[in-house]
Order: structure tokens, then sequence, then C-alpha cells
């Protein structure tokens, strides 16, 4: 099976490709990086969709996009987060329909900023969304994915959580405070943390390209979500550091701007479909999940 996958250099891509490759699958890139660093076991890449080998692929994955939270949201900023995934998914899309066999699945990250605020709300892949940006930015992705639907294409959306592993994502950017013992919760700490353990995060990719009923929308979060408070206790305990230190919401707004919603936004997100299916979380708790980061 011959697989396409855009944003193949990023933190899940890194670890889905060797997955993949593993497995017998051949895996070729499209980046818009002109001197990407390769997934391991990667070799096919292509800068351009024109420029991809006349071969049959039979599917698509779609990871691309520029980072939410790497800069402040400045309005540039925003519009960029909407192209990079939006217009990225709509040339792909278009690529898609182009094609005399076309792929048997495109499989298309999204993520929990879909759903917005939702204090104590027990979050299904049915729960009606709250507006505000990353509800826009996520509802827009999905329905550009969404375009790619036929009786010869199935379609999986992806509602990712806050993905945990060694050498990228949040985790990259928190266990410095951490380890120095400067963590603590933020805000009230109160606020739900839908967390996924980076191996999960790219085995339910390979999950959905391997069951020939799924489509549509999946949660991607571990099915025992926590507060913010008992995710930075559990990582100092994994660490043996003290995580006490508070940071007022009042804080996060001055530093982040309106990117601060993404560290305070509640959000108790449930993998119901993907329990219900019949997939299986290799780390369904956090205390496991962390150990197995930390050490």
């Amino acid at each position: 099976m011959h697989i396409l996958m855009t944003g193949g250099t990023g933190f899940i891509g890194h670890r889905l490709a060797p997955m993949l490759i593993a497995k017998g699958y051949q895996v070729t890139l499209w980046t818009q990086q002109l001197k990407p660093k390769l997934p391991q076991g990667v070799t096919q890449w292509v800068h351009r969709l024109e420029e991809l080998p006349e071969v049959s692929y039979d599917a698509v994955i779609n990871l691309a996009g520029a980072g939410i939270a790497d800069q402040r949201w400045s309005p540039e900023r925003k519009a960029l987060l909407v192209s990079s995934r939006v217009e990225t998914t709509r040339r792909l899309v278009e690529w898609i329909k182009r094609q005399d066999i076309p792929p048997r699945v495109l499989i298309s990250a999204s993520a929990v900023g879909y759903y917005g605020e939702q204090g104590e709300q027990l979050i299904t892949e049915d729960t009606p969304p709250v507006d505000g940006f990353t509800h826009q930015l996520c509802a827009q992705w999905e329905a550009a994915a969404q375009q790619a639907a036929s009786t010869s294409t199935r379609v999986c959306l992806v509602r990712t959580g806050v993905v945990l592993g060694q050498g990228g994502g949040s985790m990259k950017k928190m266990l410095p405070a951490f380890r120095f013992g400067l963590g603590g919760p933020l805000g009230s700490g109160q606020h739900w943390f839908p967390w996924i353990h980076l191996e999960d995060m790219a085995r339910i990719y390979l999950w959905l390209l391997e069951q020939p009923q799924a489509q549509g929308v999946y949660n991607a979060a571990a099915p025992v979500p926590v507060r913010n408070v008992d995710f930075t206790r559990a990582l100092g305990k994994a660490l043996k550091r003290p995580a006490w230190i508070p940071m007022p919401e009042k804080v996060l707004h001055l530093l982040f701007g309106e990117m601060a919603e993404l560290l305070l936004v509640s959000a108790k997100m449930q993998p119901q479909r993907l329990q219900k299916e019949g997939f299986d979380f290799r780390y369904p708790q956090l205390p496991e999940a962390l150990q197995e980061i930390c050490d």
C-alpha cells in the first residue's frame, strides 16, 4: 500500500511514518520545506504535488499545519494558521479528485479546539461546539477535508487532544520549567486537560487506515481526562520535582495574548467512537504515560 502524507516532518509524523514503514507500507511525503528533516525510513518526498511519482496512492494522511502554539496570535499569524491547514487541505482534495484511481481513504487531522470552551460538559463526537477562533479554524479545516468523500474515498477526521511524548510537542516546552521545580497549575487549574500519548496518537492513524468501515469524526484523547492541576501534580511526581507554583490567568493573557485560551480552555473530551469501535489504548492512564515519557 502506498501512502501520501502531509505534515510528515512534524511531531506526530516522525512517529507515525516509521510505524507505517515497519508494517510494509510505502510512504511519500508532500512537504513545503525545501530541506526537510525526514522521519526514519522515509526516502521519498516532493515539494509540489505535481512532482509526485505516477503511482496509485491507496491512502492519504493529512497532518499539515503551522504550529498553533508556536507564536502569539497576531492577525498575520492567525491567517497563516488557517491557510496552512485549510488551503493545503483544499489543494490536497483537488489532487485526490484528479486521480484516475482515487485513494481509498483520507485521514485528516483536526483538533479539540473544534469544541471551544465546554466547562464541565463531557465532550463526545456529537457535542455541539462553542464558537471562537479555534472552532472556526477546525470547522473550515474539516469542511475542506470532507470534500474528498465519495463512493471511492472515505474520510476520517481526527480531533486531537494535547499530544505528550519525548522530544517535541507540548512536553518539549513544559519540561524545562518542571525540571527546575518551577512548574505548576495554569490559572485555577480546574479546567479539563484532554491529553494523549504520542504512541497512541500514531496508532490511531494506523488503526483508522486499517479499518475499512471507519469514517467521520473521531476524538483522539486518552479515555481518562484530568484537570490541569492534576496533570501538573502527576508531571511533578514523574520528574520527582515540586510542581506547585501557579501561573495566574492574568499573567498568561499578558504573556500570550489571545493564544492564552489554548492553555485555559476546559475540554473534557472522550474518545467515544474509538472505544466503541474497538481501539485499544496503550496508555489510558496519565501516570503511566508520563513515566514512560520522563524515564
